[in-house]
């Protein structure tokens, strides 16, 4: 079980890693999905119509924030429960951003849903392996 938490930890993390990477521009045109952060807006925009023009930059920039501190917390282990619970909300709410404005089949596609489930099931896990939560709770037990 533990090496199942370690696996999921990271494959979130990677996950988003490579997400933020992608929309800065650091994947090669012929693998990315966005290329740039003009076009990642565009995109926001587009899964998100109910929001205003004007708040979209707002929206990438809190998403993309999001999806760093989250994923270097699942990588290092800090508070992995409700950062677990964070990324499949995170992750459940862009899913359905999808589903309702271009329909489900890209959530599908991109295994969204997946990836919302699998950060929901890392919340449930109780055992930590290789996290900072083990160092900082061991600190707190012998004072």
């Amino acid at each position: 079980m533990k090496i199942v938490k370690l696996f999921l930890r990271l494959a979130i993390s990677i996950g988003f890693l490579s997400a933020v990477a992608d929309r800065i521009g650091m994947w090669p045109k012929e693998v990315s999905a966005w290329g740039n952060w003009d076009n990642f807006l565009s995109y926001t925009q587009l899964i998100n119509p109910w929001i205003p023009h004007q708040l979209i930059p707002t929206i990438g920039i809190l998403a993309t924030a999001a999806e760093i501190i989250f994923a270097l917390f699942l990588i290092i282990g800090f508070k992995t429960r409700l950062i677990a619970k964070l990324s499949g909300l995170l992750l459940l709410i862009f899913a359905l951003s999808m589903t309702f404005s271009t329909g489900i089949k890209g959530a599908l596609d991109f295994s969204v849903y997946t990836a919302s489930a699998a950060a929901f099931a890392l919340s449930f896990m109780k055992s930590n392996y290789l996290e900072l939560d083990n160092l900082i709770s061991n600190s707190n037990s012998k004072e």
